[in-house]
């Protein structure tokens, strides 16, 4: 299994994060990717990620609810990190092993809009997000979307760079079908699908089968947050990835096996633009 997003930087995993590892390689947790919100955790993820290399692995990205004031002095500093990580490639002529020393992010994000809290920032949000779809279309990395109350003006942003973008995931989907269908017409992007899964007025467990293809989507928790059951309410953590797993095998009517083969294949698709994935 692989857990496409989970913020293992934060605080809330300070105390016992290398037990937190320990039990999700128990739990048969082979990758885990870590995305970041704005420049600080963008440094600090490759910081953890070199302590662990080949097992996490680091993103670069604003978070729409991170962008204020400075966001351009924000963006500017997270592409240099992107812009040191392709000359690095380029210079080599193979792929950097990610995770370890000078392995770069293996995808943008977490970004996106939300205008769940507040507009205020409406504006920036939506030229900040425009500019960092733009560093997927030149550096080949894939996205790592989220999207809360904008699918509109997401979607909008992102039919401009339609047949240009390599992919990426829209993070914690808890849409209905027709949003789902609305995301998947965008050819290289898949579905990430956490813990509301598991959740009992979940109503993803219908609609996913009927209009999701098992090969659309990628399995995360978004740990700390969203921990499925029996786990809700508590803190989230990468091992409860295979409950994600076993509620997906039950509505799609086939074994976790298959949906675990099936979705590693997914990520290995979706994220085989960047190197050693």
């Amino acid at each position: 299994m692989t857990d496409t997003h989970c913020h293992l930087d934060g605080e809330e995993f300070r105390d016992d994060i290398s037990a937190v590892i320990e039990r999700a390689r128990e739990a048969g947790v082979e990758k885990i990717f870590l995305p970041a919100i704005d420049l600080a955790t963008s440094q600090h993820i490759r910081e953890l990620c070199a302590q662990h290399p080949g097992y996490l692995y680091p993103m670069a990205g604003l978070h729409p609810e991170e962008v204020r004031g400075d966001w351009r002095e924000q963006l500017a500093e997270i592409k240099a990190l992107l812009t040191r990580r392709n000359s690095s490639v380029e210079a080599n002529q193979s792929p950097i092993p990610l995770g370890g020393d000078g392995g770069g992010p293996i995808a943008i994000g977490e970004v996106g809009l939300d205008f769940y809290w507040s507009r205020e920032y409406e504006q920036e949000q939506l030229q900040a997000f425009e500019e960092q779809v733009r560093w997927s279309v030149e550096t080949r990395l894939p996205l790592m979307i989220h999207c809360r109350r904008a699918q509109n003006e997401m979607v909008k942003i992102l039919r401009r760079y339609e047949h240009d973008l390599p992919g990426g995931v829209f993070h914690c989907f808890t849409g209905n079908q027709i949003e789902a269908r609305e995301l998947l017409s965008f050819q290289r992007f898949v579905l990430g699908i956490g813990g509301v899964l598991t959740f009992k007025k979940s109503h993803l467990p219908d609609d996913l089968p009927a209009a999701v293809p098992l090969d659309r989507i990628v399995l995360e928790t978004d740990s700390p947050y969203m921990a499925p059951v029996p786990h809700r309410g508590k803190r989230n953590e990468p091992a409860f990835v295979a409950l994600v797993m076993q509620r997906l095998a039950e509505a799609y009517g086939i074994s976790a096996e298959q949906v675990e083969r099936q979705t590693n294949e997914n990520v290995k698709r979706i994220f085989g633009h960047s190197p050693v994935i």
